[in-house]
Formats: structure tokens, sequence, C-alpha cells
């Protein structure tokens, strides 16, 4: 038998048991890791995430809905540690400052 005869029955071989190797795995009735990790205990919930849910659900009616605003809100503050929201001193936008015509650069 040649070199190549050899080689090609190996190849052969390797392959028939990474497949057989691949049907037991992906046919095995075990619990998967992952699926533990996405059921939650419904006690465990806050209120917050029950209502955040419930936006969830709405979709983009959310957009227009007061209760999904203030808990995006209140979400927000708590990620990234603020205790009170923040509020403009002023009651208009900031703009920037238009540049002067009198100023050198103007011209």
């Amino acid at each position: 038998m040649d070199g190549k005869t050899l080689a090609r029955i190996i190849a052969v071989i390797f392959i028939a048991v990474a497949v057989t190797a691949t049907i037991v795995e992906m046919t095995r009735k075990e619990d998967k890791p992952g699926a533990a990790v996405l059921e939650a205990p419904a006690t465990s919930q806050s209120p917050l995430r029950e209502g955040l849910r419930r936006c969830q659900v709405l979709g983009e009616g959310a957009l227009r809905d007061g209760g999904c605003l203030r808990l995006w809100t209140e979400q927000r503050d708590r990620f990234l540690g603020s205790k009170a929201p923040f509020v403009s001193s002023t009651s208009q936008p900031v703009t920037p400052p238009s540049p002067d015509a009198n100023s050198p650069g103007a011209r």
C-alpha cells in the first residue's frame, strides 16, 4: 500500500469519527446550561422589571406612554448610578453661540 492510499483511508476514518461525534452530541437530550439562564422565577422580579417588560411588549407605542418614559428614566439613572435625574437650570435648550458679525474671523 502506498502513502497516498494510506493517507486517504486515515482521512476518511477521521471524517467518519468527526461526523459520528457530531451526530451523537446533537441528539443528546440533556438540559442545556443556557436554558436554565432563560428561566427566571416570577417571584424575584421587581416592579421596575415588570414595567420594563410591559413597555417592551408595547413596542413603538411605549414611546408615547408616560409610564414607560418614567421607567426608562429610572432605569437609566440606576444604571448610571445617579441619585436624581439631571435637571437643567434653564427652560430653553442650550444652543451654541452664533459667530459675531463684528469679530475679526467673520470677515
